[in-house]
């Protein structure tokens, strides 16, 4: 018996926290490998609940015939190690070509993404889900109150479990990396053993458990284990950053990696060399508006490196620029690594996009250019892509002035492209295909800029202009309007609204394709 039911209430409250903090913190740890979307939070969520209701079932099991102190110490004791193994496990190279790309089912993408999650974090999950059910044997004394103190007791384990999402999402990650928690909670869970387990009475079992854990704390200790690879975590990313010469580029380049994903090359001594194509059709959009308003006003929906910012600010000081970017960590990279200078004219404001933007639709704000940047390659904020979204971006731009939107998919055969596309013109009567170059026959996943605009695109000045191409010869390619009209009324797709919005899903063959 534990010697007070508060005991039994914090161990449950402590056990329930430690299972929140790794689910929520799973989605950092695998955000790198696998990037973060829909089907990775299905996947963490469902893993987890299944190791608990396991966990569950077999600790009322394990409570009727074995239900002690000693039980559930080392049930805590083998949650802490469980969670322990995660470090080492995540540290493995190229840890998603574990399961091999043509294994039957387990080989697809979404296959793949499970496996991976229950490999590190079933097992913890599990065992934790087996203490509340030895909890609650050790703590009734008196059947006649038994529904009160089980109440109790699951009461307990519910409120550990918001605290341990609370503290996670809104102060750990933040605070302390993925791998410093994860340590935390191992070693929380490993003291919570011996203490409530009572374990040093029992000598061999001492020595039976110090074997694997002084062997995992080695191997923790002399690999990499510790080091998550970030430069820098924060709510939203791993963020890197490092040097590139790329071949065949006389620029050494400063390199963005927000998660998995290669976000940015920036040229620290030169901010006008514009390594990305859609980049490239950006700054030849600009300058087709500048040749009639140098002092163009322009705002960002996503900040990323500040490349293009970093461009206009050497190019076109007279401009107006503001950068909606929600994480104030990725700021601050930019100006720490990126070649932001902190004295910039850049005005930035760290927040959700459709908030500032709300916020900058009440205030009668007007842009003349607004760039849609916050698509993180295939992680998709589907809040951004919708009828109203676009609604309130028309309300910000100025009537000769463009909102355009850099998207990834495959135009022959994908389904997120023509969906954006086609919702973006029920409130832009002229909506432009772009891209550096002619892409629009290919049927692999390409970057394009979407286009939109209340007065038409005069797309002889447009071309006549400077670009970015060779003797300044403009690279961006427009789809006809014919050959678009015809594309859309083939390529499938569906509306965009707040109400009805799947954009994971019309991405998902294109995550699947490349993973």
């Amino acid at each position: 018996m534990l010697q007070s039911l508060w005991a039994s209430y914090l161990i449950v409250f402590l056990s329930s926290a430690c299972t929140l903090v790794l689910e929520i913190v799973a989605g950092r740890i695998l955000a790198p490998f696998i990037g973060v979307s829909l089907y990775t939070w299905t996947s963490i969520i469902g893993i987890v609940l299944a190791g608990i209701s396991l966990g569950n079932y077999l600790g009322g099991q394990l409570a009727d015939k074995a239900g002690s102190r000693q039980t559930l110490g080392i049930l805590l004791f083998g949650a802490g190690l469980t969670s322990l193994a995660i470090l080492p496990l995540v540290s493995i190279p190229n840890l998603t070509g574990i399961v091999p790309k043509d294994a039957p089912v387990i080989g697809s993408f979404m296959g793949r993404i499970v496996i991976l999650t229950t490999m590190l974090f079933f097992i913890p999950s599990l065992i934790m889900g087996m203490v509340s059910p030895v909890v609650v044997k050790l703590a009734l004394t008196d059947l006649s109150h038994s529904g009160n103190v089980v109440g109790k007791i699951y009461a307990f384990s519910t409120l550990g479990s918001i605290f341990g999402t609370f503290i996670t999402g809104f102060v750990l990650i933040s605070s302390f990396g993925t791998r410093a928690i994860v340590l935390g909670v191992g070693i929380v869970l490993i003291v919570m053993a011996f203490f409530a387990g009572r374990l040093w009475r029992t000598p061999k079992i001492v020595v039976a458990l110090a074997i694997p854990l002084a062997l995992l704390s080695w191997t923790i200790n002399t690999g990499t284990a510790l080091s998550s690879g970030c430069t820098k975590e924060t709510d939203y990313y791993c963020i890197k950053v490092y040097d590139e010469a790329p071949q065949g580029d006389d620029h050494v380049m400063r390199v963005l990696v927000l998660d998995h994903l290669i976000h940015s090359y920036n040229s620290i001594e030169d901010p006008t060399y514009i390594k990305y194509g859609y980049i490239k059709v950006y700054t030849e959009f600009i300058e087709y508006v500048a040749q009639t308003k140098p002092d163009f006003s322009i705002l960002y929906v996503g900040g990323g490196a500040y490349t293009l910012p970093r461009y206009i600010e050497a190019k076109y000081p007279q401009a107006h620029q503001e950068v909606i970017e929600i994480d104030p960590g990725v700021t601050e990279i930019n100006y720490t690594y990126m070649g932001v200078s902190r004295d910039t004219k850049i005005v930035t404001h760290n927040l959700d996009g459709r908030q500032m933007v709300d916020t900058m639709v009440g205030e009668g704000r007007k842009f003349d250019i607004v760039i849609g940047d916050a698509f993180n390659d295939l992680s998709i904020p589907y809040h951004l892509t919708t009828r109203e979204f676009d609604e309130k971006i028309r309300t910000l731009v100025n009537d000769d002035g463009f909102y355009l939107t850099l998207v990834i998919d495959k135009l022959r055969g994908g389904l997120f492209i023509p969906s954006y596309t086609r919702t973006l013109q029920l409130v832009f009567p002229n909506v432009y295909m772009t891209a550096d170059g002619l892409l629009f026959e290919s049927s692999a996943p390409n970057t394009y800029v979407v286009a939109g605009s209340a007065t038409p695109l005069d797309i002889q000045r447009f071309n006549a202009g400077k670009g970015m191409g060779p003797g300044g010869r403009v690279t961006t390619a427009i789809m006809p309007s014919t050959d678009l009209a015809e594309y859309l009324r083939t390529a499938g797709g569906v509306y965009l609204t707040d109400d009805y919005v799947p954009a994971d899903n019309l991405i998902a063959p294109i995550f699947a394709e490349r993973y």
